[in-house]
This record gives structure tokens, C-alpha cells and sequence, in this order.
């Protein structure tokens, strides 16, 4: 078995495990396999194992990789900020942008999309209020979330987050834990659940942790490909 295979299979049993105990059912989680900095050829020996969602954090790398993936009939998410003189550009190359974290982005979004297919997005949260960090803040969210319901050509579809980084995974959980409170409170101010289906959150050392918290979108790079 070579190493991609071995890394997929072993992931993918482990998401089935995380599921278990949280009382999940497996399908309601996926795996984006994160390939930034990975060439074409490691991608395509990905894909061939039967994974379909992959997603790049750079729009400038993507548009140079995609096309030479796209004979695989693959999904692309973009997982990294965006700039709102790139859009256009993004939105040639991806079906989902996880990282729309204000209103300026989101016009931009809405005014290069078409209003009869509105483009999927997540709200980036900082929900461990980092400066450093890109993300509205917890407090903001429901604003945001309100006002690019309104914006024709965009569609909102969830939150993701990159909680503060620890070497353990289990100090991840109560940030996990704070963003799926914080889809249920936005829930509860009324932006319907289709605007909140999904929750992407959790990388190659905390997947299993968020899959607990309710995650249905885990990033996962370095763990999924071969080492470099």
C-alpha cells in the first residue's frame, strides 16, 4: 500500500471511529483534502483513491494548478482569505469559498456572481478573538450573517474557523464547541438552518475533536498526502 492510500484509508477510518462516538452518522462529514503546495501529480494520485474535495488557500496557485487537475472532475474549495480584487478570479476556479469575513468581501461575491445561482460561502469566525488572525468576531457574526442574507448572487451555507493553535488537540475542543454554540445562537436570532449547514473546522491534528463538536467539513493537508 503506498502512501497516499495508507494515509486516505487510515483517515478515513478515523473519521468513521470520531463519528461513532459522537453518535454521527459517517456521511455527515467531509474530507477536504487541503493541497496547497502539493503539484498536480500528487493531487491526481489522490483523486484516484475516490477523493473529490480538495481546496487550495491561494487564489494565484489554484488558478495555475486547477487546470491541470481538471481532466478529474474534481470540487474546489478555497480556503485561504481573499482579496476582494481576486474574486473574480476565485470564483472561475472554486465552488466554495470557506473565508468571507465582511461585507465588502461579500458584495464583491454577490456583484461577480449570478443572482439565478448564487455562489455558496462560509463566514470565517475569529472565535478565539486573535487579532493576528483573519475572521468577524463572534460578537459581529450575527450582522454579518444578516446582511449577506440579503445580497442577491451569494449564498451562506455555514461558519468555519481556525481556532488557536496548540499542540494538543483536545485544547482545540472548546473553541470547536464555541463555534457550533455560536451556529446554534444565530439559529436562535433567526438566520435559517440552510444558511448554517455547515461547520468547517478541524486540520490534520484535531480533526477528530471537531467530527465530536459537529464538524462537516475537516481540512486536512499534511496527513492526507505523502511527505514532501
Amino acid at each position: 500500500m503506498n502512501a497516499p492510500t495508507h494515509n486516505l484509508t487510515h483517515i478515513q477510518a478515523r473519521m468513521i471511529a470520531a463519528c461513532g462516538r459522537a453518535g454521527r452518522a459517517p456521511d455527515s462529514v467531509r474530507l477536504v483534502a487541503v493541497s496547497k503546495t502539493r503539484t498536480p501529480e500528487e493531487i491526481r494520485s489522490v483523486a484516484t483513491l475516490g477523493q473529490v474535495l480538495f481546496a487550495e488557500n491561494r487564489v494565484q496557485e489554484a488558478r495555475d494548478k486547477i487546470p491541470l487537475v481538471a481532466a478529474a472532475g474534481l470540487e474546489w474549495h478555497l480556503i485561504g482569505p481573499l482579496q476582494r480584487n481576486k474574486v473574480k478570479t476565485a470564483l472561475q476556479f472554486f465552488q466554495m469559498i470557506h473565508s468571507v469575513d465582511s461585507i465588502e468581501l461579500a458584495r464583491e461575491i454577490a456583484h461577480r456572481s449570478n443572482p439565478t445561482a448564487p455562489f455558496p460561502v462560509l463566514m470565517q469566525v475569529n472565535i478565539g478573538c486573535e487579532p493576528q488572525k483573519s475572521g468577524v468576531l463572534p460578537n459581529e457574526a450575527q450582522a454579518l450573517a444578516q446582511a449577506i442574507l440579503t445580497l442577491p448572487g451569494i449564498a451562506l451555507r455555514g461558519l468555519m474557523t481556525i481556532p488557536p493553535w496548540s499542540a494538543e488537540a483536545e485544547a482545540a475542543r472548546p473553541w470547536f464547541q464555541a463555534l457550533a454554540q455560536l451556529r446554534d445562537q444565530l439559529m436562535a436570532a433567526g438566520i435559517p438552518a440552510h444558511a448554517l449547514q455547515e461547520l468547517s473546522m478541524g486540520m490534520s491534528n484535531d480533526f477528530e475533536v471537531a467530527i465530536e463538536e459537529g464538524a462537516t467539513l475537516v481540512r486536512i493537508g499534511s496527513a492526507v498526502f505523502a511527505p514532501a
